[in-house]
């Protein structure tokens, strides 16, 4: 027997039409390449959105036609997400941090017949316009007045003249919900980037479980700054969750350094932020160097990398600012796992309950996991044993997007190419990556807890553990770190600093002091081209 309940779609568009009846007032608020700050509400974005969507139609692009576009955090953009998926085509956003071959390449695979850029790249866009033969419309998305002349790139257009001149009435299509919305393609730091699709359904059930209150807990009474980037992975979904919950939204545009993310965060009275770990060292370092405080910050979601110890401690000791630590990839949409506490948790004292949050979190509902051995059985959850983790769900993949491979999937769930540990309350625990786990006479070592500790030294910036051969143990781990300014500590008084802290075999051999560590296009630490860079170290021998 089935229920006598109406059967409607899980579409995007619902969400813009949602938000345009019934918080059509609520700002979305954007510093622009520009360089002003731009104001307005949720009926203005789905006004715009709809001359969008005709404009999409008369060009003569189909559904499931791929819309690429390389731009910031703004309301462009996000104008973008709801007319190309509202739509029935695909808004594929472009990491513009990779090199532009790279783009070009995903750009080609993707089969984009649009591109809609920020003028800041520019650069990148005269560099590939002419290898991408299937982009058919190359727009700026900038003022009519600043439009660059002489760029080189023929027929470019504007992006505000194109929506002037189309009409605003528009009827969102009543699509099925499994239709693709968006595609993201992963960094690429290991071969090829590999494109993932996202459907109305994964997307719109994924807004639903970052809003709830055990996850993010976003609400209409809050002002959420996404900093982590909208061409990665939705902005964590953020752009979905804000239009369903009608919460006020600041886009930071291109500005990310430390003194304009505070100024922003202040002046615009923002009560959540979410971001990698590398724009919040940068915003503590502002704030340390300033004496400075936040008025209305009261939590900020960390993702994309280990958020290290010292971090978490900097914001809610210094700054009364609660740190919600949380796990998931490009593959899962991205949000798998977020960390907080349960009510019998409460009771505990302040360190029993920080040991808990220092985790990656429980599983949002949607998302189950386990962890398994090298011969695939599933391993307790106990809280120490560590194994392969894996996931599935109705917004983690399924396949890749025209990968030519067999789908990745191994009985239906997805290998994360993460080491993990999963305790009897379900908190799951990042100990590796499956690549960058040291094997040391047989036994594991987690690069990510040394890393922890090195950056827990009030003179280490930022740190990363690899390991290298050894002609005995096999693998031993070493240290390479970057002193903050001004600092002249030693290798044997950083190694001195692990004392006490992990077992005596665990300590690294050898710490070698470096200016800049290489990152990837994500602000993931890159230790394969670390291990490149280091190809011929060789450890000492006393």
């Amino acid at each position: 027997m089935l229920g006598l309940m109406q059967t409607q779609p899980l579409l995007i568009s619902g969400l813009l039409t949602f938000a345009e009846c019934h918080h059509s007032d609520a700002e979305i608020i954007s510093r622009r390449v520009e360089g002003d700050i731009h104001r307005y509400a949720y009926a203005d974005l789905a006004r715009r959105a709809r001359r969008l969507a005709n404009l999409l139609q008369n060009w003569g692009t189909e559904p499931g036609d791929r819309i690429g576009t390389l731009a910031w955090n703004g309301y462009r953009h996000m104008e973008l997400y709801y007319a190309g998926g509202g739509s029935g085509r695909v808004t594929h956003t472009i990491n513009p941090r990779l090199i532009p071959d790279q783009i070009a390449w995903i750009i080609n695979h993707a089969e984009d017949q649009a591109l809609f850029f920020d003028l800041t790249f520019l650069p990148i866009v005269q560099l590939i316009h002419d290898k991408c033969p299937t982009v058919k419309h190359w727009v700026v998305m900038i003022d009519a007045d600043r439009m660059p002349a002489d760029t080189g790139i023929p027929g470019l257009e504007n992006y505000e003249e194109l929506l002037a001149a189309q009409s605003g009435d528009y009827e969102w299509p009543e699509l099925d919900e499994n239709t693709a919305c968006g595609m993201c393609y992963t960094s690429g730091t290991t071969g090829r980037p590999k494109g993932v699709l996202y459907s109305n359904r994964s997307s719109v059930l994924h807004a639903y479980g970052i809003s709830l209150p055990d996850v993010i807990n976003i609400s209409s009474r809050d002002s959420i700054l996404p900093v982590v980037p909208m061409f990665h992975v939705n902005a964590w979904g953020v752009p979905y969750a804000a239009a369903l919950t009608g919460t006020r939204v600041v886009f930071p545009g291109p500005a990310l350094d430390g003194k304009s993310v505070y100024e922003l965060i202040e002046s615009e009275g923002i009560t959540c932020a979410a971001g990698v770990p590398t724009v919040w060292q940068m915003l503590l370092n502002h704030m340390d160097a300033n004496k400075l405080k936040f008025s209305t910050l009261n939590r900020t979601v960390i993702g994309g990398a280990a958020c290290p110890p010292a971090m978490i401690d900097a914001f809610e000791e210094r700054y009364d600012v609660r740190v919600l630590h949380a796990w998931g990839m490009t593959e899962t949409s991205p949000v798998g796992t977020l960390s907080t506490l349960k009510n019998k948790h409460l009771e505990l004292d302040p360190e029993a309950q920080k040991k808990i949050l220092l985790k990656q979190g429980r599983a949002v509902f949607g998302v189950d996991m386990k962890i398994v051995g090298g011969d695939g059985k599933e391993l307790p959850h106990d809280g120490r044993t560590a194994g392969s983790l894996m996931v599935k769900g109705p917004w983690v993949i399924e396949d890749y997007f025209r990968s030519g491979d067999p789908s990745p999937l191994v009985d239906g769930w997805f290998p994360t190419g993460d080491i993990a540990t999963i305790d009897e309350d379900g908190y799951m625990q990042i100990t590796d990556r499956t690549k960058d786990v040291i094997k040391s006479g047989g036994e594991w070592i987690s690069s990510i807890d040394l890393e922890n500790i090195a950056v827990a030294h009030p003179e280490v910036a930022e740190a990363a553990c690899i390991g290298v051969k050894h002609p005995k143990w096999d693998e031993r781990p070493i240290l390479v770190a970057v002193k903050k300014p001004g600092s002249d500590l030693t290798r044997e008084e950083l190694l001195a600093f692990y004392q006490d802290k992990v077992a005596k075999w665990q300590i690294p051999d050898d710490v070698i002091f470096v200016d800049e560590i290489p990152h990837g296009a994500t602000g993931k630490l890159l230790k394969i081209k670390l291990r490149d860079l280091l190809k011929d170290y060789r450890l000492p021998t006393t």
